[in-house]
């Protein structure tokens, strides 16, 4: 294809929202320029009402940066309006409250400096305690600018650069073992970064991607001295996907799953044709060994929240063998949610996947060695991202880590404790098999609940359900934690549902915002977690709503649908609920109206 051909395709890819960021980091950085400007013609004439507000403050040059960043963010679906700081002008804009950053009211604020912004530096033989004096003073300065930010545009959402060490060592060898060196005095300010920052505040690991690029091609230095460009253009793409990612991620855009395959996947060899004990998976061998490696960092993927799910072309008995018989499996059947193998084209395996797992196919990451088979998904479901894996099984972990497909905005206990629920709903089948009346399933289910305002690892969790659920979701409106935090000092009412039953906790499974507007209680969001459907929690939800209105004065109820691709299932929610319409898409209950439902869980 050529490059003219290639400009096209991601050109319509890019416009219609289904560019894959990986697919984009791997293209030349001169197409993705003339993709920048096309984008930036485009959006003169096509306004988006609902754009993401970013800011884009650097100590270096940002211009060709903020173009790429924004084609990436589109080809995900996010339209935004960019801000872009003058050069060196991060504290100009941050601390003049006049200025026009703060006159932009941003969403999204992205700091982006390097180690030429740590101005005051340990000289030789400075002692530990005065260079962690000097480190935490240049900390102290960050947390100053952050915080005039979050006064100066409450609710926005930080994400702050670290810092790549340079190239140089004036110190030699010695860099790496004294506390004064650049290179240690950095490090000591990228680790207080990681463990030191205000919720809100996230930070960019671009002495990771440096490192990973190589410090040589990283450091440019004819480009910096010509245009203060902070690194080489030729790591336009690399930096943009790890700030796109980050930012799909703040506003909902994550994957969940990862669905592999088995077969010269996760082992080498055919189950079927080399038995479980003569796949490759020997430790001793340089092949089985590559395996492993896989697998071991797949498994660090599940201990961190990732469901795992298998997708083969099997018969399910002979596929299970290995993970059942072979003592060099570093994955077991415990760790796999959905198990799917059987002779079915694996697109519509994939789609059984999703309904099984109740999440979107949007939300899948796939793995398989045969290219047939990745061309087939991305084809019938363009939408699951399928890596591209290399020939050589040693660089299986290396490929799906460059796709950073599982860069989350944060990990909660749920989200760990969420992939043991996966093997616990088997359980809850099994027990709805044994009843004839559902009513007496949801009794045997012995639920409890609690609820209650959102605060702290709560909050944290309260804005990440908001920020990715999509099918039971009435207005799919989306709010950082900052913007949240806000909407309480505002006075507005937050509840959260916890649930559990017999089999398992869920943590928060529910999200509901309320708004008072005189004598109406407006209904701002509402949405649920689909792996706690038809249990009875929207009668329970229902029942605390109506009482809070009441504390607050209110004698209606106001709700309102937003139809979106993906909740089309809460369409008739409102009505179900003794709603009555009061034009389209908005319906209202008196609170005089209101009648309890029957549901069968506890409240603590």
């Amino acid at each position: 294809m050529s490059d003219k051909e290639l400009l096209e395709e991601l050109n319509t890819k890019v416009m219609e929202g289904r560019a894959e960021v990986s697919d984009l980091a791997i293209t030349e950085v001169t197409l993705l320029l003339k993709l920048a400007n096309r984008l930036k013609k485009y959006k003169r004439d096509h306004e988006a009402p609902e754009a993401l507000r970013l800011a884009v403050l650097g100590s270096y040059s940002i211009q060709h940066f903020t173009g790429v960043l924004d084609v990436f963010l589109k080809g995900m679906g996010i339209d935004t309006v960019i801000y872009e700081g003058e050069y060196d002008g991060i504290r100009m804009d941050v601390l003049d409250r006049g200025s026009a950053f703060y006159a932009f009211k941003p969403q999204v604020v992205l700091l982006m400096m390097d180690h030429r912004d740590v101005r005051v530096r340990p000289a030789v033989l400075t002692g530990l305690s005065d260079v962690q004096t000097l480190a935490d003073e240049f900390v102290r300065d960050l947390k100053n600018l952050w915080g005039a930010i979050k006064e100066g545009a409450p609710g926005c959402s930080i994400f702050q650069t670290n810092f790549p060490t340079p190239i140089e060592r004036p110190l030699g060898n010695l860099e790496g073992s004294e506390a004064y060196s650049l290179r240690l005095f950095l490090s000591r300010i990228n680790l207080m970064l990681a463990g030191d920052r205000p919720d809100g505040v996230s930070v960019i690991d671009m002495e990771y991607i440096s490192s990973c690029i190589g410090k040589k091609a990283w450091f440019d230095y004819p480009s910096y001295f010509l245009t203060k460009a902070g690194f080489s253009p030729d790591c336009l793409p690399r930096v943009a996907a790890a700030f796109a990612r980050s930012i799909g991620a703040n506003r909902g855009k994550i994957y969940k799953c990862l669905v592999m395959d088995l077969d010269n996947t996760i082992w080498g060899g055919v189950v079927g044709d080399d038995g479980y004990d003569g796949i490759e998976l020997d430790p001793h061998n340089a092949v089985g060994e590559a395996y492993r490696h896989f697998q071991k960092y797949v498994l660090e993927l599940k201990k961190r929240g990732v469901i795992l799910a298998v997708c083969s072309k099997n018969d399910e008995e002979v596929a299970k063998e290995p993970f059942e018989k072979n003592r060099d499996m570093i994955l077991s059947l415990e760790d796999i949610s959905c198990f799917i193998a059987n002779w079915e084209d694996k697109a519509r395996n994939i789609k059984e996947i999703a309904r099984r797992l109740n999440i979107g196919t949007d939300s899948l990451v796939f793995v398989d060695d045969n290219p047939a088979e990745r061309q087939i998904v991305r084809t019938y479901l363009p939408e699951v991202l399928t890596v591209e894996l290399p020939e050589d099984p040693a660089y299986y972990a290396t490929a799906l880590e460059e796709c950073d497909a599982f860069s989350w905005a944060s990990i909660t206990p749920e989200d760990i404790s969420r992939v043991g629920t996966y093997a616990a709903n088997a359980k809850r089948e099994e027990l709805m098999d044994s009843f004839v009346d559902y009513d007496e399933y949801l009794r045997a289910l012995e639920m409890s609940a609690s609820l209650g305002e959102p605060e702290g690892a709560k909050m944290k969790r309260f804005a990440q359900l908001i920020n990715k659920s999509n099918q039971f979701n009435l207005r799919t409106v989306r709010y950082s934690e900052e913007e949240l935090e806000a909407m309480k000092k505002a006075g507005d009412t937050l509840i959260y549902t916890e649930l559990e039953d017999r089999f398992s906790e869920y943590g928060i499974i529910s999200c509901i915002i309320l708004k008072k507007q005189g004598e109406e209680c407006f209904v701002d969001t509402w949405l649920m977690s689909c792996r706690v459907l038809k249990r009875g929690v929207e009668y329970l939800d229902l029942d605390e709503v109506v009482k809070k209105a009441k504390a607050m004065g209110c004698s209606v109820l106001v709700g309102e649908y937003i139809p979106t691709k993906k909740n089309g299932m809460v369409r008739d929610f409102f009505p179900s609920l003794g709603f009555k319409e009061r034009s389209e898409n908005i319906y209202e209950l008196k609170l005089s109206d209101y009648k309890k439902m029957d549901y069968y869980i506890d409240r603590r």
